[in-house]
């Protein structure tokens, strides 16, 4: 645990003036910006054949990691990111519904400090545009001066009622419906922001960017499905073995990296799990419909992607560039809710197979589709599973650091294990800032992440467990070794430096090692409430265990 020298809030307040005021241009600016359910080689720079020029370029000019692990799941990750610590010593192993556990409280705990309230104390401007879905009704009151964007996962792109100004009374920019799309919003909304905090040029900013894309429902512009509408026809199969091949090109994994088999699935209240299909023995009828659904998906992270190109011209323009520290990640794996045909209407069992005359229509406002697990499954290539796991697909994601003044890399590759627990020393680390040892009137709670800085300038962290855990599913990571399991099923154990594809099973001949491994990974668990895990989640898609 790390243990940040004792910083009483109030006191460091009144003193950022005197403390920060000559100094602060010397501090960088700080935009992390995070994806909602992408999948590890969705990018171009990760190996995908989605367009992403501008993703690709902070690629170029900065250090992409290939080890770097989420939750697992959207609102865990969250609270993870934002506070530095493990979901479930803040209030959010599940979600935002109150299980009646301190693990699983379903909001973000009052002992957690935020990123934005530990850069506030720093002398920062902290702001937000995006999904906060951390279980409280106001991001303003941890931390961030102002807010546009969702508290819950969003359930539409295309309905600017969906959105929310704060704090309460903040005049709200005017969407004409048929002009709004929620990426391009939230766009606009944080260049608002970043135009608020040039008004204080002594003070350096921190914006939290936090798209809902490319998350469920699939909605895009037509012109963007368009120029994806023909890319997947090939199916999923063909998309994976390119992927991987790119993949290699690129360095992102070895040259000896086996394409995993396609994934197993879980459907909508079901146990037992069902098996992801050759494209081949797709029927005929079906293909256009699902070829479809991956084209809104991949037209949705161009939209994205074009967004955050305004946000990088905008830093440009303004001289900010250069001395901006910026992050980008994504919460989790891709999502297979909940079989290869993807839902509709809402997330459920139900699926509608579209035909050919009604194609278009898809993606447009009033409709609500999922890709499926079969294309969630290529995005994840070429991992096994995928968001609710703790095998590789479900925890691993795309991240990229930039930072012109204080990062020497350029276009480098960071192969050591890193996790959303360091984002925030990390940050603090740039900023010179200091974690705080009290948050409302009482003790916060230790930092358990590492500063990634050296990590990226060549250095190497200590070999150190990571934890995982979600609806049951668990896993451990330490140096070269992972352990891992599905509910109610038994540990696995594998070589994950030499077999990150998790296909070899050493569980039967290093009983020894998983032995240790699986008890780490218990007294973690007693120790943050994760276990006994929750009877009922109180969600639709699980039965009561």
């Amino acid at each position: 645990m790390i243990r940040r020298p004792f910083l009483p809030i109030l006191f460091a307040v009144f003193a950022i003036a005197s403390v920060f005021g000559a100094s602060a241009a010397s501090r960088p600016n700080i935009l992390l910006i995070l994806a909602d359910d992408m999948g590890f080689s969705d990018l171009g720079c990760y190996g995908g054949e989605i367009d992403t020029p501008n993703l690709d370029a902070l690629a170029a000019g900065g250090a992409r990691f290939t080890q770097f692990y989420s939750t697992g799941r959207c609102c865990p990750s969250r609270g993870c990111l934002m506070s530095g610590q493990y979901p479930h010593r803040v209030g959010l192993g599940h979600m935002v519904k109150d299980l009646g556990r301190p693990g699983y409280a379903g909001r973000i705990s009052d002992r957690a400090v935020t990123i934005a309230e530990a850069l506030n104390v720093a002398g920062y401007r902290s702001f937000m545009s995006g999904k906060w879905h951390l279980g409280t009704p106001d991001p303003t009151r941890h931390g961030f001066e102002e807010f546009y964007g969702t508290l819950v996962s969003a359930k539409t792109f295309w309905d600017p009622d969906h959105f929310t100004r704060l704090p309460a009374g903040r005049p709200r920019r005017h969407y004409e419906r048929e002009q709004f799309y929620g990426t391009d919003a939230l766009t606009d909304h944080a260049l608002e922001f970043l135009g608020k905090a040039r008004k204080t040029p002594d003070r350096p900013w921190f914006l939290y960017l936090a798209y809902n894309a490319p998350h469920f429902p699939l909605h895009a512009p037509a012109a963007d499905i368009a120029k994806y509408a023909d890319r997947y026809q090939v199916g999923w199969d063909r998309i994976r073995v390119e992927r991987l091949a790119r993949m290699k090109r690129l360095g992102i994994v070895g040259e000896g990296t086996e394409l995993s088999p396609r994934s197993p699935y879980w459907d909508w209240l079901e146990d037992e799990p069902g098996q992801n299909p050759a494209w081949a023995d797709i029927p005929a009828g079906r293909r256009p419909d699902l070829a479809r659904r991956m084209a809104i998906y991949a037209a949705m992270i161009d939209c994205l992607d074009r967004q955050i190109g305004r946000v990088l011209r905008n830093l440009k323009q303004s001289g900010e560039f250069e001395n901006t520290l910026i992050l980008f990640l994504s919460d989790n794996g891709a999502c297979a809710e909940w079989d290869p045909h993807g839902f509709d209407i809402r997330s459920s069992a139900n699926n509608i197979l579209h035909r050919p005359d009604e194609l278009d229509r898809m993606g447009a406002p009033g409709t609500f589709h999922s890709v499926g697990s079969a294309w969630a499954n290529a995005s994840n290539t070429p991992w096994r599973l995928y968001k609710h796991y703790n095998h590789e697909g479900g925890i691993s994601g795309p991240f990229i650091a930039h930072w012109p003044r204080g990062i020497a890399a350029r276009g480098s590759i960071v192969r050591g294990t890193a996790h959303l627990i360091d984002v925030m020393p990390t940050l603090l680390s740039a900023a010179g800032a200091t974690y705080p040892d009290q948050i409302r009137g009482g003790a916060s709670l230790p930092l358990p992440g590492e500063d990634l800085l050296p990590v990226i300038a060549g250095g190497r962290l200590p070999e150190r467990n990571l934890f995982f855990e979600h609806e049951g599913n668990r896993a451990i990571r330490r140096g070269p070794w992972k352990a891992v399991s599905l509910y109610g099923k038994p540990w696995e154990l594998y070589r994950i430096d030499a077999d990150r594809t998790e296909l070899i099973d050493l569980a039967g001949s290093r009983g020894e090692k998983l032995d240790a491994l699986t008890r780490e990974w218990m007294d973690w668990a007693r120790e943050l409430d994760v276990i006994p895990h929750p009877r009922n989640y109180g969600v639709g898609y699980l039965r009561p265990r």
